[in-house]
């Protein structure tokens, strides 16, 4: 498992650590249903580890929701 730091993941969803874990959870949820992997990892490799690896890289982004008001 590749060691990724955890400055470098909060940067990519502007410092917040609820952001990053809820980004993560949506995207390793995604990958283990059948989504393909954007990273080249070991296919026995935990859907959470790719998803923190996706983000380290940029790809998977954390996007800002419109609200409704």
């Amino acid at each position: 498992m590749p060691y990724i730091e955890l400055e470098k993941l909060l940067d990519k969803t502007d410092g917040s650590i609820y952001k990053l874990v809820i980004l993560a959870y949506k995207r390793a949820l995604e990958i283990a249903e059948g989504q393909p992997k954007l990273v080249n990892m070991n296919l026995a490799t935990k859907p959470s580890t790719v998803a923190l690896q996706e983000i380290a890289e940029g790809k998977v982004r954390y996007r800002k929701s419109k609200s409704a008001d």
